[in-house]
């Protein structure tokens, strides 16, 4: 007699009782069905990010660098053999709450990937660690993954500021293109949009090599109650349709969009 499947969760994408690779709900949902989480802590010290306070961590801790949680690729394995027995071959996100290619630890992140690959399962990787992400780039299959970058804007100085220990804008960008030339499907995060005018200048500057971009806006800033969240919403749909480029309006903006505008939710992240 073959084993009992394993339990979906009610959202039918999710393995009931696994952990290690989960739904995200809320914001981080709009990003991706599966995510995991390889370690605490990330050492970029972005000043806007808001996961110390979501997984009451201290912000001198967090910032300081990532440690891989413990026993976390026994604890993905687990899970990942229980998403191969119900079927699921979904993307997984690496990553919601670190940076797989942080600039201190990545010890876990080639290892995590491969298991996911060993058990049927695609991959996708937002990060702003740049070209640190050529580490496994030969793991990367054009056909099952994807791989995408936060850009909140072109001028070192302002990511500098901002992003103090992130890779500088112009290496991401050369990393997002170095994958797009060899088939990967590349999406670009504008979130949080820190700048009206830096984010319009990365659509224009990036979209011959991005496939996708999603866009958002900044929470928890001052520049949240200040900007014309319409305003920007409606320029940027106007650059985006006059360069072709696809994109998904995350909620936060949605209310600002035409009626009847189409933004599909979950477009297919690979090639």
């Amino acid at each position: 007699m073959s084993p009992v499947k394993p339990v979906l969760n009610p959202d039918g994408v999710s393995v009931e009782g696994c952990k290690y690779i989960y739904a995200p709900a809320g914001q981080a949902g709009e990003y991706s069905p599966l995510a995991t989480n390889p370690y605490r802590g990330c050492g970029h010290g972005c000043a806007y990010c808001y996961v110390p306070d979501v997984i009451r961590m201290e912000r001198k801790e967090f910032d300081a660098g990532a440690v891989p949680r413990p026993r976390y690729l026994q604890h993905l394995r687990n899970d990942a053999f229980k998403y191969q027995r119900a079927g699921i071959t979904e993307q997984v996100m690496f990553s919601f709450t670190t940076d797989v290619y942080n600039d201190n630890n990545r010890t876990v992140t080639r290892p995590a990937i491969e298991i996911l690959q060993a058990h049927g399962l695609g991959f996708c990787v937002l990060t702003k660690g740049g070209t640190r992400a050529l580490e496994d780039f030969d793991l990367y299959r054009p056909g099952r993954d994807a791989f995408a970058s936060t850009l909140t804007s072109l001028d070192d100085r302002f990511s500098l500021r901002w992003e103090r220990k992130a890779a500088l804008p112009a290496d991401r960008i050369k990393t997002l293109r170095r994958f797009r030339d060899a088939g990967i499907f590349t999406w670009v995060s504008l979130e949080p949009t820190l700048d009206v005018e830096a984010s319009l200048a990365i659509v224009s500057a990036t979209h011959e090599f991005v496939d996708l971009f999603k866009i958002g806006r900044a929470n928890y800033l001052p520049m949240t109650k200040t900007t014309d969240w319409q305003n920007y919403t409606l320029r940027m749909l106007d650059l985006l349709n006059q360069l072709n480029a696809r994109h998904y309006i995350k909620k936060d903006l949605q209310r600002y969009l035409p009626r009847g505008y189409p933004n599909p939710l979950r477009i297919v992240q690979h090639h």
